[in-house]
């Protein structure tokens, strides 16, 4: 059995914790990890291969350095340049497999995902094991213990040509409103969709290629013409965008004589909203959940979450509050389905806010706004161990770098030299420059940009060790690009 774990998504929904540039799976939610590293980490048992890894291109090193903090590997990694749902993320991966001539059973299983028990998942993974095996497409399926209208429903029915314990999937339903849910409830033989599947590759492929073949087409397309880099496949852009968007469930398991169901019944949630991850926390006699920075009075079943300042709520009830550096949500609990669209319209704002927090991540390290003015803007930047910035040049702005801690070697165009704490370089307009630590520490370094432009726009990038640098620049042709 090979995990194929599916990390992409926006993160909309629990925005503004969760950003386009660094969505929920990254981030440490429910414990320690974060939940694409707890899905890992509940598929380290006898049995099961390292998985295959289907992420966004630009979360590609994110996925590298969370892998390594636990010290697992991949098969593979591939990068999409977008989204195109689950369907077609499957049908890549499993053409890669066949490619090699390989048919595992494939378990498909979203990187955002909360399993408590584990025992339970096991179990319910060696039933649907048998069924798979016999050409079966499993769905496991959470029985439905509550009217929740934020999941997708499976009706079941019996089949006596199943294993004991697997049901035939009899229809699929979409999210209902409050009262068809608490109908499917009280009838019983309802699950929610849990978008986890077992299935073996080239039965996948197979239903794919009847049902939906445009998919089967341009994903055969795609791969071929994608860019293989040892164990990682970058998609062709071009061949890709010409693929539908649409799920494995639309694609073929409502299409398909094969779906059945197996019951997942082990403490899971898809922390698809606010709510829900109100739902899996410990909480106060109250009923409240409260992280970071808070005082809470007189308040009854609120999530409130600070992030450095102080937040205090009184007389508050069913409320969810988030607060971040550049943001705040504030929410009725039952409301939060809406915060989806509430990013939608600030992506029509131009806000930049769904995008990246203050903080953002890049291979080498992070860097962090704090603050900004008309013609200046005042940045920490952070620098792991033995990273580099790329060898870069910006055409409208200046930096002062002063070290706070660690070591920074600098080039700036013919100097190369080295800073330690509390000294201080000017790097010029139209400099060729690069900062890299060559030290065992973080490199921690204050920067201070002046100039008539300051967007991260404005560089021309020559050289880059993580091959983000547009071919030809080595050779001395420059472009920009907007990423540092």
């Amino acid at each position: 059995m090979i995990p194929v774990i599916l990390s992409g998504g926006s993160g909309s929904r629990l925005w503004p914790l969760s950003r386009k540039q660094f969505p929920k799976q990254f981030l440490a939610l429910t414990g320690e990890h974060t939940l694409f590293q707890q899905t890992l980490e509940r598929l380290v048992f006898d049995g099961m291969q390292h998985p295959i890894v289907v992420c966004n291109k630009d979360h590609r090193f994110i996925v590298g350095e969370q892998l390594g903090a636990l010290g697992l590997d991949t098969q593979a990694v591939i990068m999409e340049p977008f989204g195109r749902n689950t369907a077609p993320a499957v049908a890549i991966t499993a053409m890669m497999l066949a490619n090699e001539g390989r048919d595992e059973l494939m378990l498909v299983l979203p990187a955002d995902h909360v399993i408590d028990d584990q025992k339970a998942l096991q179990r319910a993974l060696a039933l649907a094991t048998v069924a798979a095996e016999r050409g079966e497409m499993v769905l496991f399926g959470v029985p439905a213990t509550k009217p929740e209208t934020g999941y997708g429903y499976i009706k079941s029915t019996a089949d006596a040509l199943l294993p004991e314990g697997v049901s035939r999937v009899a229809q699929f339903v979409e999210k209902p409103d409050e009262q068809r849910a608490i109908e499917f409830v009280e009838a019983g033989g309802y699950y929610w969709n849990s978008g986890m599947f077992l299935f073996r590759a080239s039965r996948y492929l197979e239903e794919l290629k009847k049902h939906d073949p445009d998919i089967y087409d341009n994903c055969l397309l795609t791969l071929e013409r994608s860019k293989h880099d040892g164990d990682n496949i970058e998609l062709d852009q071009a061949s890709f965008a010409c693929c539908p968007d649409n799920s494995i469930d639309y694609a073929v398991m409502e299409k398909t004589q094969r779906a059945c169901v197996v019951p997942l019944d082990a403490g899971w949630s898809d922390v698809g909203c606010w709510s829900s991850l109100w739902d899996v926390h410990d909480k106060d006699a109250n009923g409240n959940v409260t992280k970071g920075d808070v005082v809470i009075q007189d308040s009854r079943n609120c999530m409130v979450q600070g992030n450095g300042k102080l937040v205090t709520v009184i007389g508050l009830d069913n409320i969810v509050v988030v607060e971040t550096k550049d943001a705040m949500m504030i929410a009725h609990k039952d409301k939060v389905q809406g915060v989806k669209q509430m990013v939608n319209t600030l992506n029509e704002q131009g806000r930049t806010e769904t995008q990246n927090h203050l903080e953002v991540y890049r291979p080498w390290g992070s860097y962090d706004s704090v603050d900004m003015g008309g013609r200046f803007q005042v940045k920490r930047i952070s620098v792991k161990p033995g990273a580099s910035l790329s060898l870069q040049m910006h055409h409208h702005r200046a930096e002062h770098w002063i070290v706070v801690s660690g070591t920074a070697q600098v080039t700036c165009d013919e100097n190369v030299f080295l800073l330690t704490e509390n000294q201080s370089t000017y790097i010029p307009i139209a400099s060729v420059h690069r900062l890299r630590n060559p030290g065992k520490i973080p490199l921690e370094i204050i920067e201070v940009q002046s100039g008539s432009y300051l967007g991260e726009d404005d560089i021309e990038r020559f050289e880059d060790v993580y091959g983000r640098s547009t071919p030809g620049i080595e050779a001395g042709v420059r472009t920009q690009t907007i990423a540092r």
